[in-house]
């Protein structure tokens, strides 16, 4: 039976400091906008859970929905609004956007100092992607050692796909391409397919770190199929309870440091 990764427990322990901070403050509370396009129900999952946490840690949340037939420019004008507005501290926008959108312009249109997510190419070293911090704590849980060890990366955003690349090598792990997942000790799977990954897919004794989610009839799958792979891996991130709990406590964490920096 794998070792399950408590995405949960790690988030309280960040959370804890973020509220001794927040209720210490003798201003205005931090600011988030969240903007949201498009309809896919993990990204309209993600929001919710944000904005619920909001309120809970003490951070103003200001949402902005757009359907995916708006005009990509229309997108781009309310960024530049936000990136003016003094009363916003951090942007985000929920990924991954529907096919007709430029990603990478999108996200470029964020001043970047406001962005949240940390996937702005001039992001400052202060503002560390939730998602990419989030696989950091991870990887400290995985018990071994990543030189030699080699691992692949299912993803529908090339920034998603590029910023973990990057954190992998940095702890000396070797990329392979997804096609060769069963050679790889370490799989981390951001696709939203339910359940898409099995074991005749996974190296015996790998780790997975699932980062997709989906919503189908009130109930949260992952990408990997946890039951059929319960007697196959050493490490697994459990969904729910894994990295999206961890995701937005590094989330508000950014937003108040962003905060911080502007007072």
């Amino acid at each position: 039976m794998y070792q399950i990764i408590d995405g949960r427990a790690i988030a309280e322990k960040v959370k804890d400091k973020i509220v001794k901070e927040i209720v210490t403050l003798k201003k205005n509370r931090p600011n988030l906008a969240i903007v949201l396009i498009g309809d896919r129900e993990d990204s309209e999952l993600y929001v919710s859970l944000k904005e619920k946490e909001a309120k809970k840690l003490g951070v103003d949340t200001h949402l902005y929905r757009f359907d995916r037939k708006t005009e990509e420019s229309e997108i781009i004008e309310a960024l530049k609004f936000l990136n003016q507005d003094d009363l916003i501290d951090g942007i985000l926008v929920q990924l991954p956007l529907p096919d007709k959108f430029d990603t990478d312009k999108i996200i470029n249109s964020i001043k970047p100092e406001k962005d949240v997510d940390g996937f702005h190419p001039h992001c400052p070293d202060y503002i560390i992607s939730p998602v990419l911090a989030s696989i950091k704590a991870c990887l400290q849980e995985i018990d071994n050692k990543a030189d030699g060890r080699s691992a692949c990366i299912f993803y529908n955003s090339k920034i998603f796909g590029k910023g973990v690349e990057q954190i992998l090598i940095a702890a000396g792990y070797k990329i392979i391409s997804s096609d060769k997942s069963k050679e790889a000790d370490l799989i981390i799977s951001a696709l939203g397919k339910p359940e898409i990954i099995k074991k005749e897919q996974v190296k015996k004794g790998a780790a997975i770190i699932d980062i997709g989610i989906t919503k189908q009839a009130n109930r949260v799958y992952g990408d990997a199929d946890a039951q059929d792979l319960k007697d196959h891996l050493s490490y697994l991130t459990p969904v729910p309870g894994g990295i999206g709990p961890m995701t937005i406590a590094f989330l508000f964490k950014n937003v108040l440091e962003i905060y911080k920096r502007r007072a």
